[in-house]
């Protein structure tokens, strides 16, 4: 029997190769002769560049960049033998970076994210997949258009300083001296949102709060987005406002769309592409997936949702172990054989990770060997 493991990460206890590994286990105490590959996985989100550098035979990177607050962090990378960069935003701007109260979305700035692509650009890279998730910034990628050499200017001539609230007075761009290496580069923002940039449902309005942005700066913010996409396309010739996913991370797709020519695609698919996870699927016969909570946004991107697809074209049934589930979660019994959580009840606690591991492979063993009897 062949079975693919192509779980993501369980945030805040697993990794995606560490709940691969769980899972693997506890196929292998039900079934021992099982042929079990393991293909870990991302939606463009944490996790994104250690997936595909595991699978793509990638070399780990790190780089000292500016933070969402302009301090140091090191920032970690992967480049692939193919030519290919694979970029976290969160490495270099992401939420995880600011202690609780430091989060600002008018101040926080994706520079680093900009330096990271030029870090990239430096070591020969032809195509640049970055992950838009996990953003402390509300910027529309301003910051990494000045580290790449745009100029974003106020109606005096002088350059905005860093932070979503500037764009407000932005009135001028001028990309003359944007990198020139970006010409001959391929991108890709791999995105599990498809919010545009502006309105209600853009970066400001659903991504602010968790940002450290009160009511009346979520409304400052888009509009200073506004203004940003309207300069963007007198300037640039370039429409971002209302593209699908332009408003992930804070609006680091609308510019890496303006600015870097780059496409944006769902994550998992991106992922599943590089580390052929559709050619992995042919003729097996099941896959095992999960991520720490499954619920009803899950089906609108992430990882879950991907593979199940993939497996289903496949024809291959499919088992998903989430960590716990949340409101919503029910749509997956369409599309899975088994769905058994780690942690029963959605307000259950997660078990820290070395519990976590054991936790996953156990529930993993005992819903094989209650799916193994229904398969005959």
């Amino acid at each position: 029997m062949r079975i693919i493991v192509a779980p993501q990460e369980y945030k805040g206890t697993l990794t995606a190769e560490e709940a691969a590994a769980a899972i693997a286990d506890g196929v292998h105490r039900t079934l021992p002769e099982a042929d079990v590959e393991i293909v870990p996985m991302a939606d463009g989100g944490p996790g994104t560049v250690r997936a595909i550098a595991s699978m793509a035979g990638g070399e780990m990177r790190t780089c000292r960049v500016r933070g969402p607050l302009g301090r140091p962090v090191e920032a970690g990378w992967a480049s692939v033998p193919d030519g290919t960069a694979i970029i976290e935003m969160a490495a270099a701007a992401g939420l995880t970076l600011l202690a609780e109260d430091e989060r600002d979305a008018r101040l926080t700035t994706t520079y680093g994210v900009g330096e990271l692509v030029r870090e990239a650009l430096g070591a020969g890279a032809r195509r640049l997949i970055i992950g838009l998730g996990g953003s402390a910034t509300n910027d529309g990628g301003a910051g990494m258009a000045a580290a790449l050499g745009a100029r974003l200017l106020d109606a005096s001539g002088d350059e905005i300083p860093p932070g979503g609230a500037a764009l407000a007075r932005l009135d001028r761009v001028d990309a003359g001296d944007l990198d020139p290496r970006l010409a001959g580069a391929n991108v890709i923002g791999a995105s599990d949102v498809t919010n545009p940039l502006c309105g209600p449902e853009g970066a400001s309005f659903i991504y602010g709060p968790q940002k450290g942005a009160s009511p009346e700066s979520v409304r400052e913010l888009d509009g200073a987005l506004e203004n940003y996409a309207r300069v963007i396309e007198r300037d640039l010739g370039v429409a971002v406002r209302d593209v699908a996913g332009a408003g992930a991370a804070g609006g680091l797709g609308a510019g890496i769309i303006a600015f870097l020519g780059a496409e944006i695609r769902p994550g998992v698919d991106v992922v599943a592409e590089v580390v052929g996870l559709r050619e992995r699927l042919n003729g097996a016969d099941l896959v095992v997936t999960g991520e720490g909570r499954l619920d009803g946004q899950t089906r609108y991107g992430k990882t879950v949702a991907g593979v199940a697809r993939l497996a289903a074209a496949a024809g291959a049934p499919l088992i998903v172990v989430p960590g716990g589930l949340g409101p919503g979660w029910e749509w997956a019994l369409s599309v899975a054989a088994a769905v058994e959580p780690v942690v029963a009840g959605a307000a259950a606690p997660v078990p820290a990770s070395s519990l976590a591991a054991e936790r996953l492979s156990d529930t993993v063993a005992r819903v094989i060997r209650s799916w193994r009897p229904a398969r005959g």
